[in-house]
């Protein structure tokens, strides 16, 4: 097992270290249970405090981490400082509403017989987070900016290529003033994982992954009984109907394939177009992919760096090649690029069938699948066709179709007439294989906290009380 920060435009290993041993590991979740109980004897103004510290030194040494995140994972550098810059605010968006996420929620009293009713939010203890390297920074962050303002501790296995990001993480809320171990990074490969989850100080995990990788996760979380959340992959539909503007809907289809050199679970991968307008918009959509500057990622003028892994390359390829040999048509791309680095062309394929992989798979690249539809009722057949949920885009200025689509639409993000993203302010996440729970917002913070229910009696409260009553 290899924990090596490898540049994907050269192949060229840079540094390497080594897995923690078993001892090493009992001793950082030791760490991480006497931090929670510190943290827990904080107020939320004191850690408030410290995660505006967190993102005043993500301000301060912007370019520094992206260049770190670019040289291991390939992520144009612009890309990389957007991605600080919006660590930072997560971070203060926390810092600013936790009070208010975590106060006390009254509930009606006289109904349930008591002086005082109230639900309280608690944290719950350590939380093991399971990251992958395509946002190394953020997925972290939208995990940690909640989890430490609820009190919680976090215990991050990171994924193997994205090690010097993942030390830097670590050190970042040492530094903002968080007590020793109240984020702790794990040097460790998936093997560790279950002895990591099996420790009774951790309280719970939360991934964002692969479908297989969630699976293992919530395996051993169900046996031992503690809770997760899962984020996991998508193949999202970008819908685009008769009554579209095309020329903004090709362009947004355009940044929302190739975001992150098309590497993002919420990236839009299967574009169905209505048939109205199909040969106009995929004109303009290929016309936009072939023109797209494909280069060193530290290059302010490159749209499209190198995939991160040559495993990642060579799987989008062969997911190509398959629809290829199937019949499918390329209209832009589809040639695997000679010399070194894991470099590869943003591509437009249409002509799908259900028989090649990408009718039915995610495809971690820039590589777009172009599906041709007649109906607005065959587009959502089309749409959720699918065994993902995560996010989805329609284009459309009929307010009858722009509500349907809200309804119809089977994932965990609808937007429309515009790029699916994500925000602090709002909940994110998927249904079906794209996993369960919720990151950001409230509805984050909430997700490793234990709900408490609060009754009081006293003078009027009545006679009967929960211990009179049924239990549940």
């Amino acid at each position: 097992m290899s924990i090596a920060t490898t540049n994907p435009a050269t192949g060229q290993v840079l540094k390497s270290y080594d897995p923690m041993s078993a001892e090493q590991i009992d001793a950082a979740i030791g760490r991480a249970d006497s931090a929670f109980r510190q943290l827990h004897g904080t107020t939320v103004d004191q850690r408030a405090g410290w995660m505006n510290a967190a993102a005043d030194l993500l301000d301060a040494d912007r370019d520094e981490i992206a260049r770190i995140m670019t040289t291991e994972m390939g992520k144009t550098y612009a890309s990389a400082k957007a991605e600080v810059t919006k660590c930072a605010k997560a971070a203060r968006f926390y810092a600013a509403h936790a009070a208010e996420f975590l106060a006390d929620e009254p509930a009606d009293a006289a109904a349930v017989s008591a002086t005082r009713a109230f639900i309280r939010y608690q944290p719950i203890g350590p939380v093991l987070a399971v990251m992958p390297w395509n946002f190394p920074l953020w997925q972290v962050m939208r995990f940690a900016a909640p989890a430490l303002m609820a009190g919680n501790t976090g215990l991050l296995k990171h994924a193997s290529n994205v090690p010097q990001t993942a030390l830097l993480l670590e050190d970042l809320f040492r530094r903002a003033g968080f007590p020793e171990g109240a984020f702790t990074t794990l040097l460790v490969g998936s093997d560790a994982v279950d002895h990591i989850l099996s420790d009774p100080r951790v309280r719970a995990a939360t991934l964002t992954g692969s479908e297989g990788a969630g699976r293992s996760i919530a395996q051993i979380a169900g046996r031992e009984l503690k809770k997760t959340v899962l984020e996991l992959g998508g193949s999202d539909p970008f819908v685009v109907m008769p009554s579209a503007d095309l020329d903004r809907a090709a362009e947004v289809a355009t940044t929302a394939r190739c975001q992150n050199n098309g590497q993002s679970c919420i990236a839009a991968k299967r574009f169905i177009v209505h048939a109205d307008v199909f040969d106009a918009f995929a004109e303009k959509f290929a016309a936009n992919m072939a023109a797209l500057r494909v280069g060193d990622p530290m290059d302010d003028q490159t749209d499209v760096g190198p995939l991160a892994t040559d495993r990642g390359r060579d799987e989008v390829h062969a997911q190509v090649r398959d629809a290829i040999d199937n019949g499918a048509t390329v209209l832009v791309g589809g040639d695997l690029p000679a010399g070194d680095g894991w470099w590869y062309p943003p591509t437009v394929v249409t002509d799908l069938t259900s028989e090649m992989r990408m009718w039915r798979e995610e495809v971690f690249g820039p590589v777009a699948g172009l599906f041709r539809v007649s109906s607005y009722d065959e587009a959502i057949e089309v749409a959720n066709g699918t065994t993902y949920g995560l996010g989805s885009n329609a284009w459309t200025r009929d307010p009858d179709e722009q509500a349907r689509f809200v309804t119809d639409l089977d994932a965990g993000n609808v937007f429309i007439n515009g790029m699916t993203t994500s925000f602090p302010e709002l909940p994110f996440g998927g249904v079906k294989n794209s996993g369960y729970g919720r990151e950001l917002s409230a509805m984050g913070m909430r997700e490793f906290c234990n709900t408490k229910t609060v009754w009081m009696g006293g003078e009027g409260a009545g006679s009967v009380g929960p211990a009179g009553a049924h239990a549940e």
